[in-house]
């Protein structure tokens, strides 16, 4: 391996593994012309295929390629990952690597099960293996964590929907703020006379369900507010909102329960 293929794919060198997964793939996809395929790429160390890659076997093989050849990365080309990407993570992290220094292809939903041509299935199974080999040479090592999170939900807009999953989340346990920018909740629902297409009553839908809000000892409605901090990446991070003047004072509330000066100093976004 040249010096600029360790620096882009790593020291170690790529395993790539097709799987034959029975006749589901390789009643379609020449796997024995896509591993010698991927032996050419740039980084790559060693090329298999194999029946079942998801078997205790094909797992083991992984695994001891990565101890004995010194592999950094794993590509498997296989089923979806949705159904064995945990499962080949696992086998890499076993190996000893980083469970995130692996790749899945998938080709079989997206090779050999949508394509009626071999050959076609074929050179597509290729283009995946080359972009997946790519790909796994920038990946760096990932370490799960876990972090405090306050079980509170937001539902922002107190129309029908909004009060149905508020209800819906205060009756599973959860304590629920139900934030709605005007004075009163209920949304356009409130306006109407009758349903469609039963032509039910709408007040006589909509009235419990508010009454059931206030009534909810975790359910927290806050009508007249819209919100002015969101918390997307930190879970102990309260979001905020903020009162409107109209009809009552300018305070700042916040899914802490805390009543004081909201810590956000950016201005507050309007609807």
């Amino acid at each position: 391996m040249t010096e600029r293929n360790k620096r882009e794919y790593g020291g170690g060198g790529i395993g790539v593994y097709v799987c034959q997964c029975g006749t589901n793939i390789a009643g379609m996809i020449d796997c024995a012309e896509v591993a010698a395929f991927g032996a050419t790429l740039p980084g790559v160390k060693i090329s298999r295929e194999y029946k079942y890659m998801c078997s205790d076997p094909g797992q083991e093989m992984i695994k001891q390629d990565i101890r004995d050849l010194g592999l950094d990365r794993i590509v498997v080309a296989s089923c979806s990952p949705h159904l064995h990407e945990k499962t080949f993570r696992d086998a890499t992290s076993g190996g000893g690597l980083n469970p995130y220094f692996f790749q899945m292809v998938n080709i079989r939903e997206h090779g050999s099960w949508v394509h009626t041509d071999g050959a076609s299935a074929t050179e597509k199974a290729k283009d995946l293996v080359r972009a997946a080999v790519r790909r796994v040479a920038m990946h760096k090592p990932l370490e799960a964590r876990r972090v405090p999170i306050k079980e509170g939900v937001m539902v922002v807009g107190a129309g029908i929907a909004g009060i149905h999953a508020a209800l819906t989340l205060a009756n599973a346990g959860k304590h629920v703020y139900l934030v709605e920018r005007e004075p009163t909740i209920g949304g356009h629902m409130a306006m109407f006379d009758k349903t469609f297409p039963t032509l039910d009553c709408a007040a006589c839908i909509l009235t419990p369900k508010m009454t059931a809000t206030r009534s909810r000892s975790r359910s927290t409605p806050a009508s007249s507010s819209t919100t002015c901090a969101w918390a997307a990446r930190s879970a102990s991070m309260p979001a905020c909102t903020r009162r409107e003047r109209s009809r009552m004072s300018s305070t700042w509330a916040s899914a802490c329960g805390s009543r004081s000066t909201c810590p956000s100093r950016r201005p507050c976004p309007r609807w």
